[in-house]
């Protein structure tokens, strides 16, 4: 047990600190349905987990060690105290609180270039010479590859001569293929929490608590993303985990007590580098608190779940592993990062933004020519650097320059490094795939493919979008029929009908798999051609469609359905504004100049009454859905007035969710299942489907139990039920508005997320189930023009119909293209998120201070997190770092974790203000832009005198 390595407190502290905000923001999970319904939840939930120190005394002796070298700059030490380690109380004294403030550096932009360092320097830590596992050391070391590249040798300057092996030699395809199926070897995707680095998780077979792997040594080389097979690590080396502090946000003390007891007495003290920022100036034990804290939403490891039963002093043990081989590396091993000069090496430090990537080194040759003589030039230029070798027995990775991007925290230059970063293909497409394209333009539709379809020209057709939207994939129809009820229409662009199997165009679309929607523009799927002509349902226009037609009454009642293809000619483009003022207006009678063009063979009065016809439908199919026990989680997001010229933020606010929005919403979810049925039906081996696994039972049990300390009446027992209590038991007052945004956000974290799959690989249909939606079966058919898993649908549906040929695919062929859909869906909502987050740092930067009212979403001992609700951003609030404090305590009320601040007055007549911040609080913050690039800073203000 001597051995087992633990978190290091102090890098969970850098680490924190040193994020860009890119990744501090990056936390926030949208989990609001799409308009197709569907949960898109994150792919990274919290992980509640107690601080682990074990390998935090080892790094310090490694730090001491190699701090000669001068690739290890990075790791930002706090001074502690041995003696404090080896009490075992945990209690910081405040003037160790005091001590470290003083190493504070003023340059937040060391934040940027420490990340790598940081990674690295731990790397050179707690990686060189044993295992984080003790014994696994000899293992590591006698089967470890004798690698040795240039690059790395500096590492054993400062008197260590001799190469040590840093990572284990992976097994070979035979041995892993025998472990797998012996059940010795576990295999998973990696996911590294971005604001821990060190903290990797792969998830359980059996879907309970996720394996943990502990550091940079135990991932050996693998990088986020990457498929990876694993060993269990004997149960001695397992992890402890609190179970009653999973859930709120417990004391460092009580942590460190635990998980430190048997190797505090072997800490030594580490040595402060002077230049740390501000921002890294956590509390070494914020991130205990934060891995501990369900409450706490910036944290995005995984989620825990073990099935062993809790011990009688409330510990259950979660297993750890290590990677013993790479099956696929789903990571681009392309970064975006800063060039550092090294004094007499033969090459460059190159440190990425995201901290979960190695630092590399950059042979000189490959640098900018006047690099090494103007060093000073490039501190602020971005590049991309692409991973080409990572030696088993070098802490650093090697790679080549990909790109010089452009100035920091400038638009265009981080937009390509996110897009490079997330392998997002937006190169201009081929001439072999252009060829694909019909040649004559304009192009009409053929006389022999009307024949073959239903021609539905003459009927009122129409489409809802947002107002910049230019593919449109979906027009909707609502005719009323003599008996009352309605005849019902949800018409899809066929693109199945331009994008035919096996060819170049069908090759690059299944490869995009999705269309990428950033804030200032698209990188689409398909060739603008189709997405913003000919597949797109303009106005006044023929097009191809695919239909679902329903005779419904006016509750909403199904009575009939109809699949095929059709011809349809939109009478207009509504935007969702149109079509809300229609909803808010029934009376009245709009003219042509509050409209766009409209087809005269259908007066505006009909285009109305179809909308409001629809909306009473869809209100009451609503009504039923969460009748039926559907859940849907709706979190803020942002959106962005721009500059027409520059592209510039121009202003911003929080997306407003409306009547126009949510009809639409019913219609495509209505087609989506009636599809996702019928496709079944006829393939049940080939179907490409969507299924919605159920939240992590252990992270739900966790969060009730925390709702019910606070006395929040909130029903986690299904979907029903919590959405009925997220929107029956709160007011619509503000303060309930604001606390239901921060309960929405805490039930979120244990949401899984939705995949594609093909039917014929999951033989028991109890798992096709969508769990938000509460409905047995679900597929994506409204949106192919950005969707390559619907193109698949369309075919799937045409074949059905004969009037399409067979799917050339197999059942395993559908699920490997299924896997695929889903990885690119995950990369296309980060990037999404990303682009945002850029976009929000430069609004701050330029058009801040923002004042905002926000609520506090989680405590921690020296730290908490708010939602700030103009904006829907969260942010951390270091309690060192706000400006008249006199002091500030921690302490629990219960179960519940409180920080009180003391204000020093401003009068000196007047006693000191005391503000408790709880969760729920609320509190008023400035947004004010940092010195480093998109970085910005939430400052507590201070409460009124008055208040106490």
């Amino acid at each position: 047990m001597e051995k087992l390595s633990t978190r290091s407190t102090q890098q969970d502290c850098e680490r924190k600190q040193g994020l860009s905000d890119r990744q501090r923001r990056g936390k926030r999970r949208d989990t609001t349905t799409s308009q197709d319904g569907d949960i898109e939840s994150g792919e990274e939930l919290v992980s509640l987990k107690p601080n682990d120190s074990k390998k935090h005394q080892k790094q310090q002796q490694q730090q001491k060690k190699n701090k000669e070298s001068k690739e290890t700059d990075s790791f930002v030490g706090h001074p502690q105290s041995p003696k404090k380690a080896s009490t075992g109380s945990g209690q910081e004294p405040e003037k160790m609180i005091k001590s470290k403030k003083k190493n504070l550096s003023k340059h937040p932009e060391e934040e940027r270039s420490r990340e790598g360092t940081l990674k690295s320097g731990v790397e050179s830590q707690m990686s060189r010479p044993k295992s984080p596992h003790g014994k696994d050391r000899k293992l590591q070391q006698s089967r470890a590859s004798s690698a040795n590249s240039p690059a790395d040798k500096s590492k054993n300057k400062g008197g260590r001569g001799s190469k040590k092996q840093v990572f284990e030699s992976y097994m070979t395809s035979e041995e892993v293929s025998h472990g797998l199926k012996r059940g010795e070897l576990i295999q998973g995707q990696l996911r590294i929490n971005p604001k821990k680095y060190h903290d990797g998780f792969i998830p359980s077979p059996d879907d309970t608590r996720d394996i943990f792997l502990d550091g940079i040594v135990a991932r050996n080389r693998a990088l986020n993303g990457d498929i990876v097979v694993v060993q269990i690590l004997p149960r001695e080396q397992w992890k402890v985990v609190r179970s009653d502090t999973d859930c709120d946000g417990a004391s460092e003390s009580e942590n460190q007590r635990d998980n430190m007891a048997s190797t505090a007495k072997k800490k030594a003290q580490r040595t402060p580098r002077p230049d740390v920022t501000v921002a890294d100036q956590c509390s070494d034990h914020d991130e205990l608190i934060n891995k501990v804290q369900s409450t706490t939403l910036t944290d995005t490891g995984e989620a825990l779940e073990d099935p062993s039963t809790p011990r009688s002093n409330g510990e259950i043990l979660q297993k750890t592993a290590k990677v013993v081989y790479i099956v696929e590396k789903k990571h681009s091993r392309a970064v975006t990062g800063f060039l550092k000069f090294l004094p007499d090496k033969p090459f460059a430090m190159f440190s990425p933004v995201d901290h979960r990537v190695p630092r590399i080194n950059v042979l000189l040759a490959d640098c900018p020519e006047d690099f090494s003589s103007r060093p000073g030039d490039y501190t602020n230029t971005l590049f991309i650097c692409r991973i080409t070798n990572w030696a088993a027995d070098s802490n650093f990775a090697e790679g080549k320059l990909a790109k010089t991007l452009g100035q920091a925290g400038e638009i265009e230059p981080e937009t390509e490094g996110i897009l490079t970063e997330y392998d997002v293909d937006f190169s201009e497409f081929s001439d072999e795939v252009l060829d694909c394209l019909p040649k004559n333009l304009p192009w009409t539709i053929p006389p022999e493919e009307m024949r073959k379809r239903r021609d539905l020209r003459k009927e009122c057709i129409f489409t809802i979008d947002p107002a910049t939207a230019r593919d449109l994939d979906d027009a909707l129809s609502c005719k009323q029929l003599p008996d009352g009820n309605f005849e019902v229409g949800v018409h899809i662009a066929d693109v199945s009908y331009f994008v035919g199997e096996d060819n170049a165009l069908d090759s690059i679309a299944s490869q995009r798999a999705t269309s990428v929607y950033m804030v200032q523009k698209v990188i689409p799927m398909l060739p603008r051609l189709l997405c913003e002509e000919l597949c797109s349902l303009n106005p006044l226009t023929d097009r191809l469609t695919f239909s679902v037609i329903w005779n419904i009454t006016p509750e909403g009642k199904i009575l009939s359905e109809w699949f095929g293809r059709t011809v349809i000619r939109s009478c207009v483009k509504l935007s969702y504004d149109h079509a809300q003022s229609m909803i808010e207006a029934p009376e009245k009678m709009f003219s042509t100049e509050e409209l766009p063009p409209v087809d005269p063979e259908h007066p505006i009065d009909e285009i109305h009454q179809a909308v409001l016809n629809l909306h009473t439908i869809a209100k009451n199919l609503r009504a039923q859905r969460f009748a039926g026990g559907a859940l849907r989680l709706d979190q803020l997001k942002l959106s962005f007035t721009l500059d027409k010229e520059t592209m510039m933020p121009q202003g911003c606010y929080v997306y407003q969710y409306r009547d126009s929005n949510k009809l639409v919403e019913e219609l495509m979810l209505l087609a989506n299942i009636a599809t996702a049925h019928h496709i079944h039906r006829k393939f049940p081996e080939l179907a490409l489907l969507r299924r919605h696994p159920p939240p992590k039972a252990k992270m739900v049990d966790e969060l009730q139990e925390l709702c019910d300390q606070l006395g929040i009446d909130i029903d986690l027992s299904s979907a029903g039920a919590l959405h009925k209590s997220l929107n029956t038991t709160l007011g619509d007052d503000e303060y309930s508005t604001a606390r239901k945004e921060v309960l929405t956000h805490m039930c979120s974290r244990p949401m899984q997320m939705a995949l594609y799959f093909c039917s014929g690989v999951l033989k028991q249909e109890q798992f096709f189930k969508h769990y938000a939606l509460n409905v047995p079966l679900y597929t994506h058919f409204t949106s192919p023009i950005r969707r390559y898993a619907d193109i698949i649908v369309h075919r799937l549906l045409a074949s059905s119909l004969n009037c399409g040929p067979n799917l050339g695919l197999s059942t395993e062929e559908v699920q490997k293209q299924a896997s695929h859909c889903n990885d690119r869906k995950t990369v296309s909502k980060r990037v999404q998120e990303l682009s945002s987050e850029l976009f929000f740092g430069v609004f701050v930067k330029d058009c801040g201070p923002l004042d905002s009212e926000a609520m506090v979403m989680g405590v921690l001992d020296q730290s908490f997190d708010v939602l700030v609700l103009r904006y829907g951003v969260q942010k951390r609030i270091y309690c060192k770092s706000v400006a008249g404090l006199e002091s500030f305590r921690h302490h629990k009320v219960g179960k519940k974790s409180e920080l009180t601040l003391v204000w020093t007055p401003e009068d000196p007549e007047k006693p000191p203000v005391e503000q408790v911040i709880s969760i729920f609080t609320l509190v008023e913050v400035q947004l004010k832009a940092d010195s480093a690039p998109m970085k910005y800073s939430a400052v507590l203000k201070r409460p009124e005198e008055n208040a106490s």
